[in-house]
């Protein structure tokens, strides 16, 4: 079967590389034979006779979109897709399919982190955009509370330091003349 809409079992993200059939209406038999590894996608088809074969970078895509497909008018049910995005629909490929949104999230950052790629959200308009910030390939988010007892510092200063307050000198230092020494000297 074909991966996408008539397949039941799902692409494993840890087996790359993956070989696969995939629906393409514009070849031969309506069908093309795709090679997804971590650095590049090749897809095989052949368009009026003529094979060929497209070897893509993984820099390529855009990223792994999460899509809502409704139902369409003859009774099939909507679902919902992981998709790699291409700037030509054409190249982009199908990862993920389900009716139901139980395990797409989980699917959808899996993917994401697998491929090194980012995570898109397409909008109805067809529209695709990022639902978390980010700087280069680093998300943004808000701080979190820093907590003292992970600190790297632990093992090297004891704790006392940390909530002791530092002494403050005062202007004029204070001397003592004609007293008693406390420590005896031969």
């Amino acid at each position: 079967m074909p991966a996408g809409s008539s397949r039941t079992e799902r692409l494993d993200p840890f087996s790359l590389p993956i070989r696969f059939q995939a629906s393409d209406k514009a070849a031969d038999e309506r069908v093309r034979s795709v090679e997804l590894t971590r650095e590049r996608v090749v897809l095989h088809r052949a368009v009026r006779g003529i094979k060929m074969a497209v070897h893509l970078p993984m820099t390529a895509y855009l990223g792994v979109a999460i899509r809502m497909e409704p139902p369409a008018a003859d009774a099939a049910p909507g679902a919902i897709t992981i998709v790699l995005e291409h700037r030509d629909a054409a190249l982009s490929l199908e990862l993920y399919r389900a009716a139901d949104g139980s395990d797409i999230v989980a699917e959808w950052q899996l993917w994401g982190r697998v491929l090194g790629l980012p995570l898109l959200v397409a909008e109805a308009d067809g529209q695709l955009r990022e639902p978390f910030e980010r700087i280069g390939t680093v998300e943004i988010a808000a701080p979190i509370a820093r907590r003292r007892r992970h600190s790297t510092l632990r093992a090297r200063r004891p704790s006392i330091l940390l909530r002791r307050r530092p002494g403050v000198m005062s202007t004029a230092p204070v001397v003592h003349r004609a007293e008693a020494e406390i420590i005896a000297r031969d």
